[in-house]
């Protein structure tokens, strides 16, 4: 019980008595809380009051002067992402028609396929071409739906343009390091590599992007934990016999992919790229492509 009990604080809530019943404990003075009338009183020692008043006091300057953490900034988000989309599953449904129809006495799939002993003697547009090569149906289905959606999401963060240049870059990059490393009967082809170079370049751009906003680390490494994950559980394929995934292209799209992401995302990197109009940056990646394919003809003639 306390001595000459005066009123300090009077609340509906026993919680807000609680709390400042703490910083009273914390400075050692006599306190109580009780129930009166429906609500909660902090009573005091009447010798007590003025210093337990101050203490409260200055709680309470202390929390109204802290500073809210800043708002997540919102992204600017490209219009026309389809675009990509669109000459992506363009390209691939017509080079996967000129293979099935046949071009004169051209075997393309042999012409573009990334294999390992030829890119070793020199072609590399193999490691181009090879993106834009599929085994059946179910390859090109799969990889045109993985990759128009993030396509489509990448176009929406760094405009439909500088996305796919870097996407057909990334993974063209992938392919030729691949290609060297691997034994010379080693052979390839696909759009998969390019699938997973977007989900990189996705991740790493957003991990950026956040990692200058003061938050929780979890919030933070959010996108990159999170790109990794996918990477595993999309890109690992089956681990049974007969599975022909080709793992090591899919890790190496990712992480080619995530430097370039990484690096684009920059202040003063994203600035300057974004003086590239998209168009052109479309016009790199599909004349990357192009180029290429020439060179494979011109090769075989």
């Amino acid at each position: 019980m306390l001595n000459e009990a005066v009123e300090l604080f009077r609340s509906s809530r026993v919680a807000e008595c609680e709390d400042r019943a703490f910083i009273l404990t914390a400075v050692g003075l006599p306190h109580e809380v009780a129930a009166e009338g429906g609500q909660f009183v902090l009573w005091v020692n009447a010798w007590a009051f003025a210093q337990a008043r101050h203490h409260i006091d200055r709680h309470t300057a202390e929390n109204l002067a802290r500073k809210p953490s800043p708002p997540f900034p919102k992204s600017f988000v490209h219009p026309h992402a389809w675009i990509g989309s669109i000459f992506y599953t363009a390209v691939l449904l017509f080079v996967s028609g000129a293979v099935a129809e046949g071009v004169g006495p051209l075997n393309l799939f042999q012409l573009g396929e990334l294999d390992a002993a030829r890119v070793q003697g020199g072609e590399w547009w193999r490691a181009w071409t090879a993106l834009t090569l599929h085994l059946s149906i179910d390859h090109l289905a799969l990889n045109l739906g993985a990759g128009i959606w993030l396509g489509y999401l990448a176009g929406r963060r760094l405009g439909y343009g500088l996305a796919w240049m870097l996407i057909v870059t990334g993974a063209a990059l992938a392919n030729l390091l691949e290609a060297l490393g691997a034994v010379p009967s080693h052979r390839a082809v696909g759009a998969s590599t390019a699938v997973f170079a977007a989900l990189g370049l996705l991740a790493a751009y957003a991990w950026v992007e956040r990692y200058r906003i003061p938050q929780p680390w979890a919030f933070r490494w959010g996108p990159l934990v999170a790109g990794v994950i996918l990477l595993g559980w999309a890109g690992a394929g089956t681990g049974t016999e007969g599975d022909t995934t080709d793992v090591f292209a899919h890790v190496a799209g990712f992480t080619v992919a995530v430097l370039l992401g990484a690096f684009a995302a920059l202040r003063i990197v994203r600035v300057s790229l974004q003086r590239i109009p998209q168009w052109l940056g479309g016009v790199i990646a599909l004349g990357s492509i192009a180029l290429a394919w020439s060179f494979a003809v011109l090769a075989s003639a």
